[in-house]
């Protein structure tokens, strides 16, 4: 290359950074209207796993940043890969129940040690417990506790002893207000290519004894506790999976009193939708009441060659945008309850820092996201546009607003001008919390004009303003 040819070349990439990064013109308008009320701000802030507490040597744990945040729910799946939370000796049934051959009315049968303690930490963080009856995944090619129980019934038994355990005292138990007891873990994932019949992770049997199981369970549990919430499949992404199950459900009179599924992508829309979807087969199958609840969800671009690049993402800023970007634009949609995947010390937590446990970008959507729950009641407020996510809520004339600039596109590096109205009265006084590359939730002065807010939002950022 010549000289000629490489100083133009770097003329022209100097002056395409300089534009993209240049601010642009006002792209979103949102017009709040505080007295029009639409409904209540949903728990789109839960999550799977709870706190690590630290301990007397080698301390670090995130127990007071994690009770900070005011996480409604932790699900407890997966958790026994994690040795802070008791490892391999907690939570699945194979940890508590670890002989199958013995009786279900022995009480020396059960080991809910690590478990209790486990339990009673997410409850100390503030945090309601939420059940998942089954064994985490087994990605190794031997294959232990995700084969079909060779008694269903007896299976149910052992659930309804836990159930017992931890809700009615049982067995020097407690009497805990656990509502959400979910049966299993993404039995369709190994459906397609009958994967089931060679390399299971979850299920490693057929989708009809996957069913006959779930009503064995359901029907015994609902039976022994109808004042509880029992449910699942925890389906992983198979909608004509669910479509058979929802299916032979309702042709059994079993009811689901919440209906679980998970969904992983790069996009919050595409989460969205398949909210949507779900519903929309809950009430094609008689389960239109059944809460809809999306307990595992987070940024993937890819499973195989893009996987890296999706983990660095999900630690970062642009996971933390996307993260608050699903929450709002999901507050929208028909489904009552999110989980995040997850706050296990793993590749998948976004929240913590997997060495030191400090918080990361990430926890302040689930921070800032508890501020629109602590008002209560969301209302209307306009606006549609495709990268920013916007949800308002209001409490005694005073008003919360989260606003969500989301780009899948990296290239996308200019900052946007977002303006903030209220359509019956000038603002007068605002906070803002940002989020983004340099802020971690930190206050910054917001600009008013005439009564309307001028915010210039970073790609992949996010703010957290109050108003009157």
């Amino acid at each position: 290359m010549n000289l000629r040819i490489k100083i133009s070349t770097m003329a022209f990439s100097f002056t395409f950074l300089a534009f993209a990064s240049m601010p642009r013109e006002a792209k979103a308008d949102i017009v709040i209207y505080p007295s029009e009320f639409v409904g209540s701000i949903k728990l789109m802030n839960a999550i799977n796993n709870g706190p690590v507490k630290a301990g007397s040597e080698q301390t670090r744990g995130n127990f007071d940043a994690y009770r900070a945040a005011h996480i409604p729910y932790a699900r407890t799946h997966d958790a026994s890969f994690c040795a802070a939370y008791g490892g391999e000796h907690s939570v699945d049934i194979s940890a508590i129940f670890p002989d199958f051959n013995k009786k279900v009315t022995d009480e020396k049968a059960y080991d809910f040690t690590l478990t209790d303690l486990y339990l009673k930490s997410i409850q100390d963080a503030g945090t309601g417990i939420f059940f998942r009856l089954g064994q985490k995944i087994e990605h190794a090619p031997k294959k232990y506790y995700i084969l079909p129980p060779k008694d269903f019934k007896k299976w149910a038994q052992i659930c309804e002893h836990i159930i017992r355990h931890y809700t009615e005292g049982w067995n020097n138990g407690y009497k805990w207000n656990i509502k959400y007891w979910e049966i299993w873990n993404e039995p369709d994932l190994d459906y397609d290519h009958d994967a089931w019949k060679t390399n299971p992770k979850t299920w490693g049997g057929s989708q009809a004894q996957f069913f006959e199981f779930y009503k064995t369970v359901a029907l015994h549990l609902k039976k022994s506790f109808p004042h509880l919430k029992i449910g699942g499949p925890a389906l992983c992404y198979n909608d004509k999976w669910a479509e058979a199950f929802l299916q032979y459900m309702q042709q059994n009179n079993i009811s689901i009193d919440f209906f679980s599924w998970h969904s992983y992508s790069r996009t919050p829309e595409e989460i969205a939708n398949n909210a949507d979807k779900k519903k929309q087969l809950l009430i094609k199958y008689g389960y239109g009441n059944s809460e809809s609840i999306l307990d595992e969800w987070n940024y993937v671009k890819g499973w195989t060659a893009d996987f890296p690049y999706t983990v660095n993402v999900i630690k970062g800023q642009k996971g933390a945008a996307f993260t608050a970007g699903v929450m709002n634009a999901c507050q929208q949609k028909p489904v009552d309850m999110l989980m995040y995947y997850d706050a296990q010390p793993t590749i998948f937590n976004g929240l913590f820092d997997l060495y030191s446990f400090a918080p990361n970008q990430c926890y302040y959507s689930f921070y800032a996201w508890n501020k629109l729950v602590e008002f209560g009641q969301q209302v209307k407020a306009t606006g549609d546009y495709d990268d920013i996510y916007f949800t308002a809520a209001c409490k005694d004339g005073k008003i919360r607003l989260m606003v969500v600039r989301y780009n899948d596109d990296d290239n996308q590096t200019a900052a946007e001008k977002v303006t903030v109205r209220l359509a019956s009265r000038a603002i007068r006084q605002a906070i803002s919390h940002v989020t983004d590359g340099v802020h971690l939730y930190t206050e910054v002065p917001v600009d008013i004009k005439d009564g309307t807010i001028e915010l210039w939002m970073e790609a992949n950022s996010f703010t957290l303003l109050e108003l009157e």
